[in-house]
């Protein structure tokens, strides 16, 4: 009788046990929703921003790159006004000379400018060659100057804040590819020598 009378009160304590155990699971199955819903919404948050960002980035690179061409525009606009300027006097002016003059002064603006913009030449003539810079148009022989130097400029190179633009395009001085070059007259002459006597006989 008693043993089963414990059995009872077993059984009286395992259904609210059970009770208790599904509520915790239940509130934390709620509590995880409702975690997962608000981290939801901080994702959709994040990916609209991101979104807009993505957006507001390229409109704000194109405005930039608008307004530099604005800006590089505005500044050059000063040295056509000298050049028209130039060339509006050009008819009246006394000699060659002065001409030229109102010319250098309207390529020193533009030098000028183009400086402020970051722009500027890449020394070559008598400089040694360095292929990162200058771009080799033709090759020649100087004996009295050193191998590798730079004889003649062909066209001016430019650099655009230190970034090489354009190269600049040159003559350089090799001493070793005329050699071979000035030997074989020399030596193709000799048996048209020979061969002269011989057809004589």
């Amino acid at each position: 009788m008693k043993h089963k009378g414990k059995e009872k009160a077993k059984e009286d304590k395992e259904p609210g046990q059970k009770d208790s155990r599904v509520e915790e699971l239940e509130s934390r199955i709620e509590a995880l929703q409702e975690e997962k819903n608000e981290l939801f919404s901080k994702l959709q948050r994040v990916s609209a921003d991101y979104a807009n960002f993505q957006k507001r980035s390229v409109r704000q690179v194109a405005d930039t790159v608008a307004y530099e061409k604005e800006n590089i525009m505005r500044t050059l606009l000063p040295a056509l006004d000298n050049f028209e300027h130039t060339l509006q006097n050009a008819d009246s002016a006394d000699s060659v000379d002065v001409l030229a003059r109102g010319v250098r002064i309207v390529y020193d603006q533009i030098l000028e400018i183009l400086k402020s913009h970051g722009v500027e030449e890449i020394q070559a003539l008598g400089r040694k060659f360095d292929p990162s810079f200058h771009e080799a148009m033709m090759r020649r022989a100087e004996p009295d100057r050193q191998e590798d130097i730079i004889l003649e400029e062909f066209q001016k190179g430019y650099k655009l804040n230190g970034r090489v633009i354009r190269p600049s395009k040159v003559v350089v001085n090799k001493l070793g590819a005329e050699k071979p070059a000035e030997k074989q007259p020399e030596n193709q002459q000799e048996p048209v020598e020979d061969d002269c006597p011989q057809a004589e006989q």
